[in-house]
């Protein structure tokens, strides 16, 4: 394992053992320029170019590589500064205190602790603990390393106990990048890679601004099945000056969250400040703490007790917390497709940038609140196989759209699931979010379900779309799910004592964990057993047909295919026999075992007991 470099090396990492100039050919046969071979390229895995800056190629070499220089600050240095504010603020009041006089009671510990002989000591002691702090800062930051491989995304820090995190490329389900606003006055981003499992991420805190970006697409190729061969040529950076990095700080604070070379110029999307107020002002939890206001005024009124007003206070304080974060977060929206998936932007002085890759999306959620109908609002959410707490917020993660029209739904979905852009699969996405009872495709609740359904049975149903399974629920709160096919874990069909009774069942699509529960009960127990069986032939057959968890593979199938293309076999001269190949006896031939046929699922053959497929 080598040694992170030290500082004062070059800018650029000494090229690794994969990126070698390939060996000369033999004398004899006519010589080419050497050309570097494929950045992790195997006999199995084909060769793509992996075009990125050479900034990022140097950081995916597969070295140990160090954060920005900031870091520690960033981190913790902040409270540290803030601490020895403090001091010099006091021991100021106590330095013009003595000198023009007057004294206040506030200051008397202090005046008297001055004139002491212990004096020296404390001013020593301060300057011991701040030589150690900034020890402690150096270490952390020169223990703190990190390096990418063809393989995976490792992180180590910790200078008395080490800490080693690893994510593997292949089990990435997105990459954020989080410029806070102190961090952006210093050219710094977070950069935090969403991996599979909980609390699985590896976050790198703090790298520069413009080498987040490059080293994120050089992730997302590199697990999107690209075995780098060649990077960009880099262009030359000249040396910035003082004038430069001011005006490069200005440029990154109004830059807009999407790459103009990595995203379409425009966001697909666009959420005008009325409509997210409004949306804030008629959600749940606003009309919930109206109501409760009104409820505790009319106390106060009647009683004459005014106490209820501080016991309802904090939660107010809290709300309001809330309601600004969700406003902040959700300011500069946008949401456009790159050639590594869909690109999200959101945040006003504190921003934030998410890359959801192809094929990592597990669940998706059309949902529509009560107070949202009239202004024909809606909301999208999803479901990802990460599910590490962030600093940035669980919300911002799991929410695609935070509120947008039928037209804003229909462009999103385009993204998540190209494949239901067609006419049909349109019509039958409008018949899933509208209301009422409807002569289409969707399979609903018999009559007999009213007793439990009681506004909704007449909506809730469920179909196929394209590649997709949709369940449509609810007449108050209307929501329309959508599981793609290949990301399907399990299909389950239960009925309990009653259900079972009214020859009612559940079907339950299981999806990794999130917001997203993709469920729908009181159905017919035929209409299930039937459905059952088709969403668990459909999920076979499209996991079995699925790339898009190595998007950029395809690219290469062509080359690949003429690359391994076997040579024509070679005509050996007449004047030269062919060796004899001694003659192999024939095997005994084993006799075919005669296929089983498959027993379709009915109500009479499939169990209650034995529900899941």
């Amino acid at each position: 394992m080598s040694d992170p470099h030290e500082p004062g090396e070059p800018d650029f990492a000494p090229e690794p053992a994969h990126l070698s100039a390939a060996e000369p050919p033999p004398a004899a046969l006519p010589t080419e320029p050497a050309q570097p071979p494929a950045f992790g390229a195997t006999e199995d895995a084909p060769a793509v170019p992996l075009t990125v800056p050479e900034s990022a190629r140097r950081l995916a070499d597969g070295e140990w590589h160090r954060l920005h220089p900031a870091t520690p600050f960033l981190r913790g240095g902040i409270a540290f500064v803030a601490i020895i504010g403090v001091i010099i603020v006091n021991a100021r009041d106590v330095f013009l205190d003595t000198i023009f006089g007057g004294g206040s009671r506030e200051l008397q510990f202090l005046e008297r602790f001055a004139e002491s002989s212990l004096i020296l000591l404390a001013i020593l002691a301060v300057i011991v603990i701040l030589l150690l702090s900034v020890g402690g800062f150096y270490l952390s930051w020169r223990m703190h390393t990190f390096r990418i491989t063809d393989e995976l995304v490792e992180v180590r820090s910790g200078i008395v106990f080490r800490t080693n995190r690893r994510g593997r490329l292949d089990r990435i389900q997105g990459i954020n990048i989080s410029r806070p606003f102190l961090a952006r006055l210093f050219g710094a981003a977070k950069l935090e890679v969403n991996v599979a499992g909980q609390d699985a991420n590896v976050e790198l805190a703090y790298l520069g601004s413009k080498g987040a970006d490059d080293l994120r697409l050089a992730i997302l190729q590199l697990a999107s099945g690209t075995r780098a061969a060649e990077a960009a040529a880099a262009a030359s950076v000249a040396p910035v000056g003082v004038g430069g990095l001011v005006e490069s700080r200005v440029n990154e604070l109004l830059a807009p969250e999407l790459d103009p070379n990595t995203a379409p110029p425009e966001s697909i999307v666009r959420i005008s400040i009325p409509r997210l107020i409004g949306s804030l002002l008629l959600s749940g939890p606003t009309v919930f703490a109206v109501l409760a206001a009104i409820g505790i005024i009319t106390t106060v009124v009647t009683t004459g007790d005014v106490g209820w007003i501080f016991i309802i206070l904090p939660g107010f304080l809290g709300l309001a917390g809330y309601l600004g974060s969700r406003l902040t977060r959700s300011l500069r929206y946008s949401i456009a497709s790159t050639a590594d998936g869909i690109r999200v932007g959101y945040g006003l002085l504190s921003t934030t940038n998410e890359t959801l890759p192809p094929g990592r999306i597990h669940a998706v959620e059309v949902s529509q609140p009560l107070m949202w109908r009239l202004a024909g609002w809606w909301e999208i959410k999803i479901n990802t196989a990460s599910q590490a707490a962030s600093s940035g917020g669980a919300t911002a993660k799991t929410t695609l759209l935070p509120v947008g029209d039928m037209n804003d739904v229909h462009r999103v979905l385009q993204l998540v699931l190209p494949s239901l852009a067609d006419e049909k699969s349109r019509e039958l996405l409008e018949c899933g979010l509208a209301a009422g009872a409807h002569d289409d495709d969707y399979v609903t609740s018999p009559k007999r379900a009213a007793i439990l359904r009681w506004f909704s049975w007449r909506r809730n149903g469920f179909a196929l779309i394209s590649d997709a399974v949709a369940l449509r629920k609810g007449a108050i709160w209307r929501s329309l799910v959508l599981v793609p096919q290949a990301r399907m874990q399990s299909v389950s069909m239960h009925e309990g004592p009653l259900l079972r009774r009214m020859r009612l069942a559940e079907l339950r699509v299981h999806t990794v964990a999130g917001p997203i529960s993709a469920t729908i009960g009181a159905m017919d127990r035929t209409d299930v057993v039937r459905f059952f069986d088709e969403v668990a032939h459909a999920a076979v057959h499209a996991a079995g047909v699925d790339t898009s968890h190595r998007w950029r593979s395809a690219a290469a199938a062509p080359e690949v295919a003429a690359a391994t293309e076997m040579p024509e076999a070679e005509t050996v001269p007449e004047t030269q026999a062919a060796p004899e190949v001694p003659e192999v006896p024939a095997a005994t031939a084993i006799p075919a075992i005669p296929a089983i046929p498959a027993t379709p699922a009915t109500p009479e053959n499939l169990a209650p007991s034995e529900d899941h497929a």
